[in-house]
This record gives C-alpha cells, sequence and structure tokens, in this order.
C-alpha cells in the first residue's frame, strides 16, 4: 500500500494536516507532486541507490519529497533542521548525498553549499541563502514536470543518522527492498497497521520533528493505509491536547518528556479538553519513567502501547497497558528479532541479569555508513546477525525486556554497577525539576560519584536546602549507593527533539573540569 492508492478513490481528502495553522495537503496532490519531483529526479540523473537529502522543519512539503523517493528507488536523508553548517556538510558528504531540499528556516545551515560543489541538485522550499545562486524553486521544479508515474519504481528507503548522543551521528544504511512501490512487503505497515488498528479512518497526530526516524515513518505508515497525519509545527503540551480535541485524533505518538510536560499542566488545563476521540497513544524512543506513565495511565486511560527500538531497527518490542500494569517498567516481549542479553564476553546471561541487549535477526539489518568498525561493535562478538545499539537490560520470568540504561552512561563506584536511568526517574516528577541529566563523575576514592544535573522549573531557585531536599527524595526511594552525593542546577539540559539527552558531552565536562 502506499498513498497513491487513496489518490484513486478519494483525492480530497486530507493526506496531511498542520496542526497550528491548518494547510492542508490532500492525498491527490500528494501523489500528484511527488510523481512530478521523481520525473524531476530522474531527469537529474538519479538513480536506484542514489541518496537525497532533506533540511526542514515540520512542513507537508516534506513528505512529498520522501514519496518522490520512495517511488524511485532513492535513499532520502532527513537532517535535524538545527543541524549547524559542519553538520550539515558532514552528513552531505558522509552521505554521499547530490540533492537538498531546503523548507523554511533552515537557510543559515545551508550557506555556501552550492558554491563549493557539496550539491548538484538544490531545491528551497523556503528561502534559500540570501543572495546565492543555484538554487532552484521547488514549486517551479514540480510544476515543470509531468503528473504521470515513472514506469519503473523501485521502492526507496530511508538513510537516516543517529542521534549522536555520544559522538558523531552515524548514517544508517539498510537493504534496500526488492520490489516496486505500492507491493506488499513494508515492514512498518505489518507491525503497526494491524497492531494498532491504522487504516483509512485514522487521524494520526505526530507532535515530534519529522526529520526523526520514528515520526517520518509512522506518519508514512499511516498515509500508506490511507489515514490523515496531524502534524504539530512544534510541540507545545497544551496545543497537543487541543489539537487532539480539534481534528478529533484516534491515534497519536508520544515520547516520555511529552508525557512529562503535558503531567505539569495545571489540573485545570488538563481537564478542559475533550481527548475522547484518542483509541490509542504509541510512545518510544526513550525510557518512561514509571510514574509518569502510570499518571498517565490514570489520565488517559488503558490506550497507551509502548515499544522499543531504534533508527537501525535491530529489533523491536511491544508492551500493551494490561501488560505492563502486571510487569511494570518494561518495555515489552520482542515482536521482531530474537532477544538475547549478553556478558562483556558475549554469554547469554539467566533470567533478571542486567546485561547487553541483543536482537538476533535472519542477517544483519544495518551497516553504518562509511565506518566498518562500528558497525562491528554492533555485532555479537561470534554471531554477526545479532545487534545492539549498546542498551543495557534484563528479562523477567515472563520474557519482558526491562531497559536499565546505556552500556556508555553506566555508572562504577567502588566497584559497583549504577544505571542513572532509574535516579533520572526518581528525580523527574518532582515538582521542583524540569528536567534532569545524571552521571558520574570522578572520586579519587570510590572511581565514581554520583551526580544529579538539574534544570528547574519555572518560578524555582537553586539553593543548598533545595539540593539537600532533592537528594532526600531520591534516598527515600532508591538505595543509598544510588543516591546523588552532589545536585548541580543548570539554565538548561541538552536533548534531542525527541527526547534522549545527550549526555556525553556533559559527563566529559565534568571529567575534564577534575583533571
Amino acid at each position: 500500500m502506499y498513498p497513491g492508492t487513496y489518490a484513486e478513490t478519494d483525492p480530497d481528502r486530507a493526506a496531511v494536516i498542520m496542526a497550528g495553522s491548518g494547510e492542508r495537503l490532500t492525498f491527490g496532490e500528494l501523489e500528484r507532486n511527488s510523481r512530478r519531483l521523481a520525473h524531476r529526479l530522474r531527469a537529474e540523473g538519479f538513480r536506484r541507490g542514489d541518496v537525497i537529502a532533506l533540511l526542514s522543519g515540520n512542513d507537508p512539503r516534506v513528505f512529498e519529497v520522501y514519496w518522490a523517493a520512495q517511488r524511485s528507488g532513492l535513499y532520502v536523508t532527513a537532517i535535524n533542521k538545527f543541524a549547524s553548517p559542519d553538520e550539515l556538510r558532514y552528513i552531505l558528504e558522509d552521505s554521499g548525498a547530490q540533492a537538498l531540499f531546503l523548507g523554511p528556516g533552515t537557510a543559515d545551515a545551508a550557506t555556501g553549499l552550492v558554491a563549493r560543489d557539496t550539491v548538484r541538485y538544490a531545491v528551497a522550499f523556503g528561502s534559500p541563502p540570501n543572495g546565492e545562486d543555484g538554487w532552484l524553486d521547488y514549486a517551479a521544479e514540480i510544476a515543470s514536470a509531468p503528473g504521470t508515474p515513472l514506469a519503473d519504481q523501485p521502492r526507496g528507503g530511508d538513510m537516516l543518522y543517529s542521534s549522536g548522543t555520544t559522538g558523531r551521528p552515524k548514517g544508517i544504511r539498510p537493504p534496500l527492498p526488492d520490489r516496486q512501490v505500492g507491493e506488499p512487503g513494508d515492514s512498518m505497515v505489518a507491525v503497526f497497521g494491524d497492531r494498532i488498528g491504522l487504516d483509512a479512518e485514522t487521524v494520526f497526530l505526530s507532535p515530534a520533528p519529522l526529520y526523526h526516524a520514528a515520526p517520518l515513518r509512522l506518519c508514512a505508515t499511516v498515509q500508506a493505509l490511507g489515514g490523515t497525519v496531524v502534524v504539530m509545527e512544534k510541540f507545545d503540551a497544551q496545543a497537543a491536547l487541543a489539537a487532539i480535541e480539534k481534528y478529533r485524533v484516534t491515534h497519536s505518538q508520544w515520547v516520555p518528556t511529552m508525557f512529562v510536560r503535558l503531567l505539569k499542566l495545571p489540573f485545570e488545563v488538563c481537564r478542559r479538553y475533550d481527548l475522547s476521540s484518542m483509541k490509542i497513544a504509541v510512545h518510544a524512543a526513550a525510557p518512561c519513567p514509571p510514574e509518569a506513565k502510570q499518571q498517565m495511565l490514570e489520565w488517559w486511560g488503558p490506550i497507551l502501547h509502548e515499544y522499543y527500538s531504534s533508527t537501525e531497527v535491530a529489533g523491536m518490542t511491544w508492551i500493551s497497558p494490561d501488560e505492563w500494569a502486571a510487569h511494570p517498567g518494561s518495555v515489552g516481549r520482542p515482536i521482531l528479532g530474537i532477544l538475547r542479553i549478553c556478558d562483556e564476553e558475549g554469554h547469554e546471561v539467566p533470567t533478571g541479569t542486567v546485561g547487553t541487549v541483543y536482537f538476533e535477526r535472519d542477517e544483519c539489518p544495518f551497516e553504518y555508513h562509511n565506518d566498518p568498525e562500528k558497525t562491528r561493535t554492533a555485532q555479537h562478538p561470534q554471531h554477526a546477525n545479532w545487534t545492539t545499539v549498546g542498551d543495557l537490560g534484563y528479562v523477567d520470568d515472563a520474557g519482558f525486556l526491562h531497559l536499565t540504561d546505556r552500556k556508555a552512561f553506566m555508572i562504577i563506584s567502588g566497584g559497583v554497577n549504577i544505571y542513572p536511568q532509574e535516579i533520572e526517574d526518581a528525580l523527574t516528577m518532582h515538582p521542583a525539576v524540569a528536567d534532569v541529566a545524571v552521571v558520574g563523575v570522578p572520586d579519587p576514592e570510590m572511581g565514581e560519584q554520583v551526580k544529579a544535573v538539574v534544570q528547574l522549573a519555572e518560578g524555582k531557585a537553586g539553593s543548598p536546602e533545595l539540593e539537600a531536599e532533592l537528594i532526600a527524595h531520591v534516598r527515600s526511594r532508591l538505595a543509598a549507593f544510588k543516591t546523588p552525593r552532589t545536585v548541580d542546577f543548570v539554565d538548561s539540559l541538552p536533548r534531542t527533539p525527541t527526547g534522549k539527552l545527550v549526555k556525553g558531552p556533559l559527563r566529559d565536562r565534568y571529567r575534564a573540569a577534575a583533571r
């Protein structure tokens, strides 16, 4: 399935609605414009396996570019809207992209790219860099091409870059499927379609940036099944509730930081909106504090489903609301791949023992572009088809996976492993805390000690008294050795728009200061 199927039967129905402005893109327009762009790309010499890049905020034309690539056998590389010029050039050069589509508000990062011959086909549907030649107007480009489908429409894919929370982002290049667009076999449709009841009646709210894997892929899946995607220009907790009510949203996808912000709205605001249309709310991207999830279930009812996966799609787990009630804190049982929990030497560990989370597949499902060593380190020492993204966790007696943290962020204090995630979970819902990161800092006696770095809620001020209160708050919930020794207060913490803490640089600053 793909959107063109519904362009034939119901061309005037909305494929995309922008939540704030109300701007609409119909299935007929999406099909027509993606066909025209596919012709332009073919005329420019792009062939199966080539890469085109997209730098944009949330905009309906993102989907036109996406589906043009999908019907042309191309990889589309969606790039973080807030990428610096150096980051943008790195991704373009690393991916080999020779086309760049530029959305509104992104011109500064793209300055000089055409002049340096970084890309040969540069198209703007926002404003191009001031005074620069070589940029083509998107509307004029698609208007100049025929609206008929290409005779050959090999299915493309995405080549997205990791969030770079522990270093330079790396391109994740899955193999392209051997089929035409619209032919059966889409794995996202297979996983999500029946599981959460996506169909032509779906109204799906996407509050996250489309340049990230889960929002882009799931929105495309909804369109492939004939549903309408309601896209927020940017996330705002109250505006998200208003969008659910206004558009009678049936399905939605979230990250845990959005739940926390929703829960911290005033009680009267939370109860102001009619959310009764919502049938399923899916969340992923980062572990959800159990307290926050429990409060969301009490508010929204048993509609919260959670999955654990990654941009690499090494594997996937799933947990329903009823299952989570029986296994609180779990991210579910595998629905894609076989779960393997292994120690440092690669040996599988017993039930209940923390180890590295691997998924076994028939073959390695991805490679890191231009980085065979990183690809190799993602594979099990003895089994190349067992892959990991570096998460730690354990499996309970019923086979449910519980994540503990990223391997890179584990704290070792006095020879004991401490997982920052559970400490962060303990602090997240404290009324004085807007955001929190827990890191290990050097300690001459213990090797490392636990430090909490806290962004305070609006109107709160850091003080020794508040530091003591937060430490006592954790101590009342967790063992003494897990309790932060100190708390630092900061103006903001680095997070990706999908809610992942960019903890590596934060931890490195503390380590450097201790030298």
